[in-house]
């Protein structure tokens, strides 16, 4: 079949498209507003976009429950920074409670039983539950195109400082994916963890 977005088709609901585009890393973003309130979100539109310099970029799409734009972005737009933490299956359902629609003056740190750490560049904490995290300062925030539906969306680039990695993830000085035991964003409700790495050489690459 053929799924055209113009015309859904019944048979296939809801829309396939993220069910599709898997599995996606989920962006933890803890951010502070001016007024030093303390905000910690998953987004599943997220990723790295550029190794040197090293750039990340998450999107957040529809309003904030209180209206206006969601704490993430408004707090990244005040400030220009922000610090991405990794999301992990021992975490997850910490990550699923920081997802929850609240007020602004709510502290999803408290909310989930998470403990701030401070960072070393940037004002925003980082999660100390979590195995890595990355300390990041706004590159450029893009307003992102919608549709009929009116949704507002953005996306926030940023350049990563620094990063904190546990000392127990790494082996033989390189980060295992087995200790770090990362989740991804699937369609729906649905989630995976990773547990299965294997390794490719590109053709004509060294060993």
């Amino acid at each position: 079949m053929f799924y055209h977005f113009d015309r859904p088709d019944p048979r296939v609901s809801p829309s396939p498209f993220k069910a599709c585009v898997v599995p996606r890393p989920i962006g933890w973003i803890s951010t502070v507003s001016a007024a030093g309130v303390p905000n910690l979100a998953p987004f599943s539109f997220f990723n790295a976009i550029g190794e040197d310099p090293p750039l990340v970029m998450f999107c957040a799409n529809g309003e904030h429950v209180e209206g206006g734009q969601k704490d993430s972005v408004r707090n990244a737009r005040e400030t220009g920074e922000f610090v991405v933490n990794l999301a992990t299956w021992t975490l997850r359902h910490a990550v699923n409670q920081t997802s929850a629609a609240v007020g602004r003056a709510v502290d999803e740190f408290q909310l989930a039983g998470l403990t701030p750490a401070p960072s070393l560049r940037v004002r925003p904490a980082r999660v100390s539950e979590s195995p890595v995290s990355l300390e990041c300062v706004v590159s450029d925030i893009y307003d992102l195109p919608f549709d009929e539906s009116q949704e507002l969306g953005w996306m926030v680039m940023g350049r990563v400082l620094g990063m904190h990695i546990a000392e127990e993830v790494l082996v033989d000085g390189r980060v295992s994916i087995a200790k770090l035991h990362p989740i991804a964003r699937l369609g729906y409700r649905e989630f995976a963890a990773v547990e299965h790495v294997f390794s490719m050489a590109r053709p004509g690459a060294a060993p």
